[in-house]
């Protein structure tokens, strides 16, 4: 069996533009966050709007306000350890500043073949999967997570190993 890597997809909605003065200080986190988790231990991939600006944003076809972060990691614990035992968490802590609350999931796990990389629309697809059917080894959180032996036996794992 190969191994597996863990894709998370998370969402959120900017209370304003990207380029406004109420995001500023968010946009100047920007660089020195993504920065942090690339050199993360277990780091994998993050989708990137651009290579040689580190402030700019997914764009997307989801709507001009919702902001989109994208990664793979080795383990649940490596993307744990980045989340909340990082600089990342003072981050996380100010959220509320820059982004409104969302009542349905807004954050989306699942295990995925080592060299596969799964494309945004699969992500949003999991992530409605998650608000319509609850989780499952397909689209799972934190609080309910599986472990990748369990979504290495689902048909998509054994269709990307062919």
């Amino acid at each position: 069996m190969s191994a597996m890597h863990l894709a998370q997809l998370n969402i959120a909605h900017m209370r304003a533009p990207i380029d406004s003065p109420e995001l500023a200080e968010f946009v100047a986190l920007l660089e020195p966050i993504n920065a942090l988790a690339d050199a993360a231990p277990g780091f994998v991939w993050r989708l990137k709007e651009s290579e040689s600006d580190p402030t700019a944003t997914v764009q997307h076809e989801y709507g001009d306000y919702l902001l989109i972060n994208f990664s793979m990691w080795e383990s649940l614990e490596s993307l744990w350890n980045y989340v909340y035992r990082s600089p990342h968490l003072d981050v996380l802590r100010r959220r509320r500043e820059w982004f409104q609350r969302m009542a349905e999931p807004a954050m989306v796990m699942w295990w995925v073949p080592e060299g596969t990389i799964p494309t945004l629309a699969e992500g949003m697809r999991r992530l409605e999967r998650l608000r319509t059917e609850g989780p499952s080894p397909e689209a799972f959180t934190y609080k309910d997570a599986y472990d990748s032996s369990e979504a290495a036996n689902l048909p998509a794992a054994a269709e990307a190993r062919k």
